[in-house]
């Protein structure tokens, strides 16, 4: 909501909590956000009294709109940005991201108002898109957290690879991934993968390790060679069945 403050055009109102009724809060305003996590959007709903002239939006990028019964006005509005915190929050919204909305034109108005580039995703996708967008940045965090984590054996930390993940990124989205893809995976060198595994292998939590790598391995050979989902397991099949090489501690 500061962010829409900072923006003008919009007056926000008192926010309310856990300890205050919900019945009338959709009184007197052009606009209802419900910004609580999916699982209560569609409670937290149906406790307010429907107000006839009043939108009911929610933040939720999975959820369809039928979670906002029994209002009739209803619209969603997802930001495709981490918010790991108010400030940092209020910021990126402001910056020209993408927003997918949903419903009501109050959605893409909102998302107008901040500076947004709008794209409308319908109920029966939601699922689809919400899939791509936790692709995008939780698995993407995630894999990083296996970079750090593998740097780490050679004493380097992550930041000594941002260069090469901003550059990664940025080829991808301006050339496609295809065109933007290197390495060994896409040249199909098999010894200096087996290599990688070897030292996977030697790592804590080596199953996890091991079986990341050989995922994306999968999908970077599907990436480079166009190839349908059965050669893509295929590939995946025969590097999770590769034996990992035995290591042993001597006390």
């Amino acid at each position: 909501m500061a962010a829409l403050r900072a923006a003008g055009g919009y007056t926000v109102m008192v926010a309310y909590d856990r300890a205050r009724s919900l019945a009338d809060a959709a009184s007197g305003v052009d606009v209802l956000v419900i910004a609580t996590p999916d699982a209560a959007v569609s409670d937290t709903a149906a406790q307010v009294i429907p107000v006839p002239g009043t939108v009911v939006v929610h933040l939720s990028g999975s959820l369809g709109l039928d979670v906002l019964a029994p209002h009739v006005h209803r619209a969603s509005l997802h930001p495709l940005v981490p918010l790991p915190n108010p400030e940092v929050g209020a910021a990126r919204l402001r910056s020209g991201v993408t927003f997918a909305v949903a419903g009501d034109p109050a959605a893409r108005a909102m998302a107008e108002a901040l500076g947004g580039q709008v794209v409308e995703v319908a109920d029966e996708l939601r699922t689809n898109y919400h899939a791509a967008a936790t692709i995008a940045a939780n698995h993407l965090v995630a894999l990083l957290g296996q970079v750090e984590r593998v740097a780490a054996t050679a004493g380097l930390p992550l930041s000594a690879f941002a260069g090469l993940i901003q550059a990664a990124a940025e080829d991808a989205l301006v050339l496609g991934p295809p065109d933007a893809l290197t390495g060994p995976a896409a040249r199909g060198d098999w010894a200096t993968m087996d290599r990688h595994r070897s030292v996977l292998a030697s790592m804590p939590g080596s199953r996890t390790e091991l079986a990341a790598y050989d995922a994306m391995v999968a999908l970077a050979r599907r990436l480079s060679m166009d190839t349908a989902d059965a050669d893509a397991d295929m590939f995946a099949a025969r590097l999770t069945l590769a034996p990992a090489p035995r290591v042993e501690q001597v006390a």
